[in-house]
């Protein structure tokens, strides 16, 4: 009963957020906008989605592999791409993590492997994001001229570098304490692998390159969103604007970030000095690519083993 009401909510503030962006914008302007889609664009923006989960997939093996929970190539991807599609259907990106979760159990790695896996590879993506968030700062300022639309950009991304930071100088603690509290002691072990992940030095330029280029198709699937409708908009304004979009819709308030997204796009094209109307439809559009994409995992999910037979063969040893 408490699940529901939570899923409630959270549909009810995904509806809320989207009446108040859309309460306030021309509704005939973004009528105008939609009838001059190009769908050329649209489907660049697909297939750059599917890639980005691709190169995701790449970043996950490599951790799963340090956490005992080794998954091929072809396997990853499809555990992906169906996460993806649960991704729309529950609260933020939880859903499609449990999935996954659930996924990678039932290879027989076993929950604990199945779990450090998931949480180690989005805390690795939302580290990346914060620190690129902090290295575009300079540009940010020079472009966001309300001095609110400052503060709360560095604030948001404050929140996200003290938790990533934190999260990783807790592997370094050698406090008995902390290795035999339970659940603090699954936190620490995640967190030590991470910091193995991170800053070892055969995975840990790899690692990095896959999160920052994933971060940055993020923001080429944005500016597809753009060319599409033809509104005016810079890949160089998005790469600053797009980043703590993504940050602030990872937060589980919604469900699949809508209402969030289009709120903070609206807001954050509006401090941009560019047209809140046109913040708000890439959004939609953003989204529609996502949902999309969602749906052939979902495709991807129908026609599974796990679906049809309701299990599925352990792995023995994964593609290098």
């Amino acid at each position: 009963m408490c699940g529901f009401l939570i899923f409630i909510t959270r549909v009810a503030l995904s509806v809320g957020l989207l009446y108040l962006a859309l309460s306030a914008i021309d509704f005939a302007a973004i009528q105008s906008r939609l009838s001059h889609i190009n769908p050329l664009w649209i489907a660049l923006a697909i297939a750059v989605t599917i890639f980005q989960i691709f190169l995701g997939t790449q970043r996950w093996r490599v951790i799963s592999g340090l956490c005992h929970a080794p998954l091929s190539n072809l396997k990853a991807f499809r555990f992906n791409m169906i996460g993806s599609f649960f991704n729309q259907t529950l609260p933020s990106s939880i859903g499609g993590d449990a999935v996954r979760l659930w996924l990678v159990n039932r290879t027989g790695a076993g929950w604990r492997a199945a779990t450090y896996s998931i949480l180690i590879d989005r805390a690795v993506g939302l580290i990346a994001l914060a620190f690129i968030i902090v290295a575009s700062l300079p540009w940010s300022y020079a472009m966001i001229g309300d001095a609110n639309g400052r503060l709360a950009l560095v604030f948001v991304d404050l929140v996200a570098l003290t938790g990533g930071m934190g999260f990783l100088l807790l592997g370094h603690l050698e406090w008995a304490w902390l290795k035999s509290w339970w659940p603090i002691k699954h936190f620490h072990a995640c967190s030590a692998i991470a910091n193995q992940v991170i800053f070892s030095k055969k995975s840990g330029l790899k690692i990095a390159m896959l999160s920052f280029t994933i971060h940055v198709l993020a923001v080429v699937i944005a500016w597809c969103c753009v060319r599409a409708i033809e509104v005016p908009g810079d890949f160089e304004q998005l790469l600053i604007l797009t980043p703590p979009i993504m940050l602030i819709t990872t937060m589980p308030i919604s469900i699949a970030g809508w209402g969030v997204r289009e709120a903070t796009m609206m807001v954050a094209f509006g401090y941009a000095g560019l047209a809140q109307t046109d913040g708000t439809v890439v959004s939609i559009l953003f989204g529609a690519v996502y949902f999309i994409v969602g749906a052939l995992g979902g495709l991807l999910w129908i026609f599974s083993a796990e679906k049809q037979a309701g299990h599925i063969e352990v792995d023995h040893a994964a593609e290098d």
